[in-house]
C-alpha cells in the first residue's frame, strides 16, 4: 500500500508548486519505498543526521532515466558512502520493482503515483514535445543536508551529465 503525506505548505491541488529554496528545510514526506523486492515506509524527516539525494526522473524503463539510473549505478562506489541517495518518479511499487531487478539498481526508488512528492518539490511540471503539452516530471536532483535543509538543487539536467555534476556537489 502506498502511503504519500506530503508536509510542505505548498498547495498540492495546483499543478504548478514552486521548489524549495536553497538553505531552507526540504518538504516533509512519507512514501514507499521500494529497494529491491522490500517495500517499506520512508519518512523524509527519518533520515536527519545524513546526506540526502533525492534524484527526481520521468519515467521508469525510458532511454534518458534508464541512462541516468545506470550511470548512478556504475559510480555507486563513489556515491554510496556520500549520501543516501533514492530515485523519485510517477511510477508505482510493481513498476519501481522490475526496473531494479531489470538494472540491478543499488540504491531505492521512492514510488509517487499521486505526484503529491514531486508537486512540493516543483518538479511536476507543463513539458512539451513536438508541440504537444502535457504534465510530466522535471528530470531535477536535490541535495538534502544532515539538518534536512536543500544544499542544492541540479535542474533539468542531462541524463548523461547528472552523475558527474552530483558527485561534483557531494564532495
Amino acid at each position: 500500500m502506498l502511503i504519500s503525506r506530503v508536509d510542505s505548505g505548498a498547495r498540492h491541488g495546483d499543478a504548478l508548486c514552486m521548489k524549495p529554496e536553497l538553505g531552507k528545510m526540504a518538504p516533509d514526506f512519507t512514501a514507499t519505498m521500494v529497494d529491491g523486492e522490500t517495500e517499506t515506509e520512508l519518512t523524509l524527516s527519518a533520515l536527519h543526521g545524513e546526506t540526502v539525494v533525492l534524484f527526481f526522473y520521468p519515467k521508469d524503463s525510458t532511454p534518458g532515466c534508464t541512462i541516468q539510473a545506470c550511470s548512478l549505478r556504475d559510480h555507486w562506489a563513489k556515491l554510496k558512502d556520500k549520501a543516501r541517495v533514492f530515485g523519485v518518479s510517477a511510477d508505482g511499487v510493481a513498476s519501481h520493482k522490475k526496473f531494479i531487478s531489470k538494472r540491478q539498481l543499488p540504491y531505492p526508488l521512492i514510488a509517487d503515483p499521486d505526484k503529491a512528492i514531486c508537486q512540493a518539490f516543483g518538479v511536476w511540471v507543463q513539458k512539451s514535445m513536438m508541440g504537444k503539452k502535457y504534465m510530466g516530471v522535471e528530470r531535477s536532483t536535490f541535495v538534502i543536508d544532515p539538518e534536512g535543509r536543500i544544499k542544492a538543487h541540479l535542474e533539468k539536467v542531462s541524463p548523461l551529465s547528472h552523475t558527474e555534476k552530483l558527485l561534483e556537489i557531494l564532495r
